[in-house]
């Protein structure tokens, strides 16, 4: 036999490798091309780590809930901050990426929400949830919603859901629709009898206590081959996750108070609640559609705190803002918005005040707050002799509440505020208040300079 030439040999063998090297690029580009469809069945090969369990289990959950049409969305701040680098993209092309995208890292937990108006919990769903291999637990407290002064009874609603696969848990967290048009979710407070070891609850984001929300638009995005409904915009949701706390109204304490100090329904009292509710109702549209945040301040947060209620004989409507938030529009804002301007004192740098009048003349107070290294404090100007008082707080943040049928924000340290405006004691009314001396945190802060006067004394 003529013995075969080795060049030929490896010229062959060569060539035969390139092309199959080429076909293999080729059928590689091609098959992600998304020309002929969306190509692989699974992330073998895609992701790295090679489908991580969160992937496993999370696409598993997600096709749990599609299937028995329960509507959930992303509220995980960890999932949400990938998300909100490429959420365009990832809502404009649908279809495969080769590179892992949001489940690369290894994560213990995943979160979703669920609007409690838009599914009824059936057995069905739990079933289904333990034959895909599923534990779970639900974790109960009290709606709220129900809850009044006359009525303390609270009846049990279900607040989180958690479920485990493996290692990891996916926390379901319900949330409600509250009066003024707002999502809130509850707590998670473990029982006596339930099992502590079941999840590591501190790695939950949500639960850790109550939260209330803008209520979000929801788009549907396909990341790492899952499909999922997340707020259109994530950014702003991480921002509101933030500063989201919620306190509730102490209806309890209000009770007691009231059987203490009974309530004055004089018509009078009637008629000022009424004005001052509508008063606190445009305030708060008017500052939120220029973005100036507040809070309820001095007496009208003495009333939501102490007796769920504006006080009927404050005669006026409190409220705070950080001079940090100052806009030149407030003023003509309330203006356009029918409220007369009665004073202005103080100035952008140091104490300044506003006080408006609407026409059943109630007042509209808004004091400014000024941050120190150890102290807040707002300031006061007595007209007559230009003297000038400081009224100092400790440091505060601010969480949401719900006042008159409205979302918004109070002190989340609210005991110490009121306690360093009202004293000891803040729980016992006292009609007769002097603004320079009642208060136990006012001090003198100076006189202003005549020659300010026509600057930081304005009468109207």
């Amino acid at each position: 036999m003529q013995r075969i030439n080795k060049n030929v040999i490896l010229a062959v063998l060569t060539a035969a490798s390139s092309l199959f090297l080429i076909f293999q690029l080729f059928y590689f580009k091609y098959y992600l091309s998304g020309k002929n469809g969306q190509g692989f069945s699974n992330l073998n090969g895609i992701i790295s780590s090679q489908e991580t369990i969160q992937w496993r289990v999370v696409k598993k959950f997600l096709n749990l809930v599609t299937n028995h049409k329960v509507p959930v969305f992303v509220v995980d701040s960890a999932l949400l901050q990938v998300i909100s680098k490429d959420v365009e993209r990832l809502k404009s092309t649908p279809g495969i990426h080769p590179q892992c995208h949001c489940f690369c890292e290894h994560r213990d937990v995943t979160t979703f929400g669920l609007q409690d108006a838009l599914w009824e919990a059936n057995e069905n769903f739990f079933r289904a949830a333990e034959k895909m291999g599923f534990q779970w637990q639900k974790y109960e407290g009290r709606d709220p919603r129900l809850e009044g002064i006359e009525d303390l009874s609270g009846t049990k609603i279900p607040l989180h859901y958690l479920f485990k696969m493996t290692s990891h848990i996916i926390h379901l967290v319900v949330f409600y629709e509250r009066s003024s048009n707002y999502l809130w979710h509850g707590p998670l407070r473990l029982k006596r009898k339930m099992d502590r070891k079941f999840v590591p609850f501190r790695k939950l984001q949500f639960g850790h206590y109550a939260g209330a929300y803008n209520r979000p638009e929801l788009i549907l995005i396909t990341a790492d081959q899952i499909k999922m409904w997340i707020p259109k915009d994530p950014s702003e949701f991480l921002r509101e996750t933030l500063h989201s706390r919620f306190l509730e109204c102490r209806y309890k304490e209000a009770r007691s108070f009231f059987q203490l100090y009974p309530d004055d329904y004089s018509v009078d009292a009637i008629e000022f609640r009424m004005h001052a509710k509508r008063l606190l109702h445009l305030a708060t549209s008017t500052l939120g559609d220029i973005g100036v945040t507040f809070w309820l301040s001095s007496g009208t947060c003495l009333g939501w705190f102490r007796q769920c209620n504006i006080i009927p004989y404050s005669k006026d409507v409190d409220l705070g803002i950080f001079i940090r938030d100052y806009k030149p529009e407030i003023i003509p804002a309330f203006q356009k918005a029918g409220l007369q301007l009665k004073h202005k004192f103080g100035k952008v740098e140091d104490s300044l005040e506003l006080s408006f009048v609407e026409k059943h003349n109630v007042k509209l107070d808004i004091f400014f707050f000024y941050e120190e290294d150890h102290y807040m404090w707002n300031g006061g100007t007595q007209a007559k002799s230009g003297k000038k008082f400081k009224y100092l707080f400790p440091k505060f943040t601010l969480c949401w509440t719900e006042f008159e049928e409205l979302k918004v924000q109070v002190p989340c340290e609210v005991k110490e505020y009121v306690e360093a405006n009202y004293g000891k004691n803040w729980d016992v009314p006292v009609k007769d208040w002097d603004w320079k001396n009642s208060p136990p945190n006012v001090q003198p802060n100076g006189m202003w300079p005549v020659d300010e006067f026509a600057e930081v004394i304005q009468i109207y």
